[in-house]
């Protein structure tokens, strides 16, 4: 990796899925994503769509005992290459807030790329599935991607009552919040922190 050219690979492998995954933090949105799970590559498409990342899945998992594993799993390597992207984080902005709407639904994220993982994640109470997709899995895929990346992750519905709707409005909110954390602002000198260190 060069500070020109912010691109990193991922290979996760494990007694419940393989999954291989490449992303650019400086790209312009292309995606090809095959998990296996219909509803969540057009979750990461979105989100890569939004955020103007250059995102590669190419995930194997266990989808016929759950989908659970394989989300989570995505979330964790993604998170990973997210790290590996930003090094040192020199130079990035490191806040990044949306406000997207998908309909009646209104979704808020706020990202710190800080290095200390922690996820708010505030939605309406029983959300129903998204034909097979549970709706709890959206949490399960931010707290794997936080954790990884070491983001502070505020995420919240501030409106909705479409299942699908909440959903696409987090992950759109996802990637336009992250694109501005992680963009490289000419202003910042070093590492932005007090401390010298995220």
């Amino acid at each position: 990796m060069t500070e020109k050219s912010r691109i990193s690979s991922v290979d996760r492998k494990t007694s419940e899925t393989d999954i291989r995954l490449t992303l650019s933090l400086d790209g312009s949105g292309d995606s090809q994503i095959r998990t296996g799970i219909p509803f969540f590559d057009h979750m990461l498409t979105l989100f890569s769509r939004h955020g103007l990342f250059d995102l590669t899945v190419d995930a194997k998992g266990d989808i016929d005992v759950d989908y659970h594993h394989t989300v989570e799993d995505v979330g964790l390597a993604l998170g990973a290459a997210v790290t590996k992207a930003l090094g040192d984080k020199s130079g990035i902005r490191r806040y990044g807030s949306a406000y997207v709407p998908m309909d009646e639904a209104l979704a808020r994220v706020v990202v710190d790329c800080s290095g200390r993982p922690f996820l708010s994640y505030e939605v309406p109470r029983g959300v129903e599935a998204i034909g097979l997709f549970p709706f709890q899995l959206v949490e399960e895929f931010l707290r794997a991607l936080s954790v990884q990346a070491g983001l502070t992750l505020h995420v919240s519905i501030l409106a909705g009552r479409d299942a699908h709707h909440m959903a696409e409005a987090i992950f759109k909110a996802l990637g336009r919040a992250l694109d501005i954390a992680v963009s490289q602002d000419p202003r910042v000198s070093g590492i932005p922190s007090t401390k010298g260190v995220l």
